[in-house]
């Protein structure tokens, strides 16, 4: 790998040159830097449309990367402790489909959490990777899935020794942290491949006293969503890989579902937050984690919500915990996360990133203003004071561990019968149900319905939870596998 400096932008560099060349394009996008569309150039400015180009000798080729992406991504992997990376420009859920289906074939056998993200899920119906689901802990309390439990993945490799790969979601939506280390040299004393989703840990390999990264303890892929605590543009990731996996391969995996149209403003985001990262991201982060802290002791004072943090440290489900996390329950002042979540939104303008039935998540950024989160701490302490009342009724768990009856791609695919949802109970289920975000699945393709799974839903509906996964955009239907 050529050495290169962490200064340097290539992508962001060549755009530049191009753009001084003021070449006359005959090319794609039909926009033709925003001359033909005076609207969008109008709403999202001139200097944004005029970078949106077609791939070319001068800009380097996505799919096929020879030049300035080739250069950029040899940086990102010098700035991850990667052997190499690839830009992703069709978001996480790419990334993680990439990975999967890099380690897996059809029929070969994965271990993974079930509280993984959708995309892990809609890789197995992909793919034809077949899952053996290591169900995660569960605080109770706090009704959250935790990470997994070193001695229950041990006994998964155990009872399938031919397994090709191991899936770990690191850290979850709510900041938990399994052993990382530990399940990585677990998998490789048995040959398989350690797979870890980060879409939620990018500042793991920048910031100072946070969890371990996947790249950090030898993992041989991870899925990094720069775009959420990395500061580049929505929809833009890296897939990183390490050890013996083969660039080569990955990339023809990767160019089955990605798109042969990069969006070099995706690019350029994605090279220019790197340089940030690789050069400022100890103090990014540490400011992070100081605002962060601040904003969850704040919150603590307020009687009834809980805050929670490191204390939740149990050395093997809880390994870690990602201190710029800000998760919060919520149903001691008798409200579930959603409803704050909503009051938050419709009474005073601010928008956290969700809210589930027990616990809400704001998301903590460098972007984040002192002022901004005064504001949300005064919010959250008037809410309780208008709205706070007796818990009772409240549901008071958020995991249910599945009945897996068949694989995803089995499920997804078998003929199907439509029923409405309150008469599916007993029946498998051949599509998904969830709130989203987080987009873990309440009901995965090839799960057995249970009267538990329903008054789940029924719950959520009636909490304004966000469902999403079924034909039916109302939930009022449900597709199950057909019998027979």
């Amino acid at each position: 790998m050529t050495q290169h400096s962490q200064n340097s932008t290539p992508i962001m560099e060549a755009l530049n040159r191009y753009k001084s060349m003021r070449v006359v394009p005959f090319d794609v996008p039909g926009h033709k830097r925003g001359r033909g569309n005076e609207a969008l150039a109008t709403f999202l400015g001139e200097q944004a449309l005029s970078m949106d180009v077609n791939s070319m000798k001068p800009l380097d080729n996505l799919c096929h990367p020879v030049s300035v992406i080739r250069e950029a991504e040899e940086l990102a992997a010098e700035a991850f402790g990667a052997k190499h990376a690839f830009f992703m420009v069709n978001g996480t859920t790419s990334a993680v489909q990439a990975m999967v289906m890099t380690a897996c074939k059809a029929g070969d056998k994965i271990i993974m959490p079930r509280n993984v993200h959708r995309s892990a899920i809609n890789a197995l119906i992909l793919s034809g990777a077949v899952p053996v689901y290591v169900n995660p802990g569960v605080n109770s309390e706090l009704g959250i899935p935790l990470g997994m439990s070193v001695n229950e993945v041990k006994q998964a490799i155990l009872d399938n020794p031919d397994a090709k790969a191991i899936l770990i979601n690191n850290p979850t939506y709510y900041g938990i942290c399994s052993n990382l280390q530990a399940i990585t040299d677990l998998a490789h004393q048995h040959h398989m491949l350690v797979l870890v989703d980060e879409a939620h840990g990018t500042h793991f390999y920048f910031g100072e006293d946070l969890p371990a990264s996947a790249m950090s303890v030898g993992a041989d892929m991870a899925s990094v969503s720069m775009h959420k605590s990395g500061g580049s543009l929505t929809q833009s990731s890296f897939l990183l890989i390490n050890n013996g996996v083969s660039e080569g391969y990955t990339r023809q995996i990767i160019n089955l579902t990605q798109t042969t149209s990069g969006s070099y403003l995706l690019l350029s985001s994605l090279d220019i937050s790197r340089r940030n990262l690789a050069l400022n991201g100890k103090d990014i982060f540490r400011k992070v984690t100081q605002m962060a802290q601040y904003t969850r002791d704040e919150i603590n004072k307020i009687d009834g919500y809980y805050a929670f943090s490191k204390e939740l440290l149990n050395g093997d489900t809880v390994f870690d915990f990602d201190v710029t996390k800000l998760s919060v329950h919520t149903l001691d002042i008798g409200l579930a996360g959603i409803e704050v979540y909503d009051i938050l939104r419709d009474e005073y303008d601010i928008q956290i990133e969700f809210g589930d039935i027990g616990n809400l998540l704001a998301y903590i950024s460098v972007g984040d203003r002192q002022l901004d989160i005064e504001r949300l701490v005064a919010a959250l302490a008037e809410i309780k004071r208008r709205y706070a009342k007796d818990k009772t009724g409240l549901f008071d768990h958020e995991y249910i561990t599945p009945q897996v009856i068949l694989t995803p791609q089995h499920a997804f695919y078998a003929p199907k019968a439509k029923l409405p949802i309150e008469e599916s109970s007993g029946q498998i289920s051949s599509e998904f149900v969830m709130c989203y975000p987080p987009g873990i699945p309440i009901l995965a393709p090839g799960e057995r319905i249970t009267d538990e799974i329903l008054d789940y839903i029924r719950y959520s509906k009636e909490k304004g939870c966000f469902l999403t996964g079924t034909e039916d955009s109302q939930i009022d239907t449900i597709n199950v596998v057909k019998e027979g």
